[in-house]
């Protein structure tokens, strides 16, 4: 039995991967050309350098990038890394350094993520977490903004043959003593075709179809629409080869 708890970004992923993955965002800085915003990004991992080492190289164009190191045994995992990461309110590059860890095994595990901006000497992340998994369900609730945000989802498969999934998050801000709600599902049609979408209670509406070929390239159509601002709807593309 796999005991492993995994990484601390494992926390509530298989959610986050149904209610945001490949949706219509844009990064904190992009290219704008006319009237198109877009960025690239780029990653490459190296498997076992050593027993239980492995690295990641992760850049995307023109936001940040970042080269990490990861830890990996039965009831942990660590991760620590440095990087660039965009300030657009400077119009350059902040220097961070990043350190997580997680303990636990694969069913129970608690972790912590914490960043440190180097030029000013501060943190500038302070999230924590727990995990729980089963086969019938994935629950997870994180801390984040140094606790200020309190995050709780989970996650249920409904059929592994055709990746249906229905997931569900709720964050409350404690500052503001506000809650918000997002629900999203995802079906696959075909083993190569997976259709998401998803609503929450400030009024956006997304949704995405993903088409693969040749099980490493895939290319995403999304679109999103806020019915509670004057906004046009937000349409994207993308394509990701892995």
């Amino acid at each position: 039995m796999r005991t492993c708890p995994g990484l601390y970004f494992d926390i509530g992923k298989k959610a986050r991967d149904v209610l945001h993955k490949d949706y219509a965002q844009q990064s904190p800085v992009h290219f704008h050309y006319q009237l198109m915003d877009w960025n690239l990004d780029l990653s490459c991992q190296v498997e076992e350098i050593v027993p239980g080492f492995r690295s990641l190289f992760n850049c995307t164009i023109p936001d940040s990038g970042k080269v990490e190191l990861q830890y990996l045994n039965n009831y942990t995992g660590i991760t620590g890394c440095i990087g660039l990461l965009g300030n657009p309110e400077r119009g350059g590059y902040d220097p961070v350094a990043n350190f997580s860890g997680l303990i636990g095994t694969s069913i129970l595990s608690l972790g912590a993520n914490v960043a440190f901006d180097i030029s000013s000497r501060t943190i500038s992340k302070l999230n924590a977490g727990l995990s729980f998994n089963s086969a019938f369900l994935i629950a997870s609730l994180t801390l984040h903004d140094r606790f200020d945000t309190l995050k709780a989802s989970c996650y249920h498969e409904v059929n592994p043959l055709t990746k249906t999934a229905i997931a569900a998050e709720v964050k409350h801000s404690l500052s503001m003593k506000e809650t918000g709600v997002t629900i999203g599902a995802q079906h696959a049609f075909f083993p190569q075709t997976v259709v998401k979408a998803r609503l929450d209670t400030s009024g956006k509406v997304g949704a995405l179809i993903q088409q693969g070929f040749w099980q490493r390239f895939f290319v995403t159509m999304a679109g999103e629409m806020d019915f509670g601002t004057n906004e046009l709807p937000k349409v994207g593309v993308s394509m990701a080869l892995r």
